[in-house]
């Protein structure tokens, strides 16, 4: 099975990270602003003058983020807001001294400095140097801006990592979801192989049983066609003759031609592999019809039927007649010469109850456990694909239904189908169903 070519992972907006970022940037700000002001308590013009710059660079940054974004490039945005707070820095150093607390900002910047435009590592080369060079050149001893440029220089590398651990990670995230996408997809498509294919393997298996009860009345019909045949030809036709060959040969002849062409239209209706839409049904008619398919396989017990007065039905009959042919020839080929096999219907409060039960070997709990997986088989090699209950638990439940199972050793097995009177999905119409339905009742 081809396969698309996966798509390329996708990667954050930088503008939505700068927005969910933004806040905690601004909050940052006043805080170290307003320890950087306070420090030069007492001090009122040089108070005034960080508090003067501070303020400055922070309406500066929040304008630039609310406003000049929407008609200036990601770029732009980033080197003006670094040229920003980088000169109300340099300004307030080379004003009020290069104190410890402003020194504190560089490892602050550099947090917001790493962007996902690819020019993080540039901006953030261009902030140290200049704020380096203005220290140094101002006479601050070179041990201090070179301490803070390590610490900023180490915190950007950390943030720098960490965002491209997490980036890898939501691409493998993505990866995976777009992997579980198609492997969902294969898995529908094998599913549906699989409804055909044990659709197919339960035609191979009836078809010993259907040869032999096609045989029996074509057999019947050959007979008294011959016969009929036989007295025609020896002697004229009398009123008594013509009375017996009117009340008895031909009306069983027909019996036998109308059973054949019963078998057979079952069958071409229970192998037809166009897809069934949602239609209404008669449940007691579909479940006559799948008897006659697996008549074969019940030929050695008694078959005993309980059909109540269910009423009409909407979803897709077809469906359901391969999920009681299933179960019929499941329970067939579980019982012993001379056991039972009953099949019953009835109407339940929401719904229609169908009930295949035998006097078979029946089934361990193990065995009850594994019973719907897909090729989960107790049969001999040759005699089943393990997919049959798998794709009956599928029809069942894809039709808004479920399958209840009640089984011990030695003491048989019984299958309930509780079905909904309108299946999932079933465009129908409720006033024709509810029409049908009352008058079914």
């Amino acid at each position: 099975m081809s396969s698309s070519p996966p798509k390329a992972p996708q990667v954050l907006d930088p503008e939505q990270v700068v927005r969910g970022l933004h806040p905690l940037m601004v909050k940052g700000s006043f805080l170290l602003s307003g320890a950087i002001t306070l420090q030069y308590l007492g001090q009122w013009r040089l108070m005034a003058w960080s508090f003067a710059l501070n303020t400055s660079r922070i309406l500066a940054n929040i304008l630039l983020s609310k406003l000049f974004h929407r008609w200036l490039s990601a770029h732009v945005v980033e080197w003006s807001r670094m040229a920003i707070n980088l000169s109300g820095l340099v300004g307030l150093g080379l004003i009020a001294g290069w104190s410890l607390l402003l020194w504190t900002y560089v490892p602050f910047a550099m947090l917001w400095l790493y962007g996902l435009d690819g020019r993080g590592r540039l901006r953030a080369f261009v902030f140290l140097a200049i704020m380096d060079g203005a220290a140094l050149l101002s006479g601050v001893d070179p041990f201090q801006p070179l301490s803070f440029s390590l610490i900023g220089v180490l915190t950007f590398l950390l943030t720098e990592k960490r965002a491209d651990l997490l980036q890898q990670s939501l691409d493998h995230i993505i990866q995976q979801r777009e992997q579980l996408t198609k492997t969902r997809g294969r898995l529908r498509v094998l599913h549906e192989r699989a409804f055909e294919q044990e659709k197919l393997s339960s035609l191979g298996m009836m078809a010993a049983g259907v040869a032999h009860e096609i045989n029996n009345p074509m057999a019947f019909v050959t007979s008294n066609v011959h016969s009929l045949f036989k007295d025609l030809q020896r002697q004229p036709i009398s009123p008594e003759l013509l009375k017996e060959y009117v009340e008895e040969v031909l009306p069983a002849t027909l019996d036998g031609i109308k059973r054949v062409n019963a078998i057979v239209s079952d069958l071409r209706y229970f192998a037809r592999g166009d897809p069934e839409v949602h239609a209404e049904y008669d449940l007691n008619a579909e479940a006559k019809s799948a008897l006659r398919i697996a008549q074969g396989q019940l030929n050695h017990c008694r078959v005993e039927v309980e059909l109540g007065e269910v009423g009409v039905v909407v979803g897709r009959p077809r469906q359901i007649v391969q999920v009681l042919v299933n179960l019929l020839v499941n329970a067939g080929q579980a019982t012993k010469i001379g056991g039972v096999v009953q099949l019953s219907t009835r109407r339940e409060d929401n719904g229609v109850r169908v009930e295949v039960r035998d006097t078979g070997t029946g089934m361990t709990p193990e065995t009850l456990h594994h019973l719907f997986q897909p090729f989960f088989t107790t049969k001999q090699p040759g005699m089943g694909t393990g997919l049959g209950l798998a794709v009956a638990h599928g029809i069942v439940t894809g039709q808004g239904g479920r399958i209840e199972v009640e089984s011990e050793p030695g003491k048989g097995s019984c299958f309930t189908l509780h079905l909904p009177r309108v299946a999932h999905h079933a465009p129908a119409n409720p006033g024709r169903f509810n029409e049908m339905t009352s008058a079914a009742a």
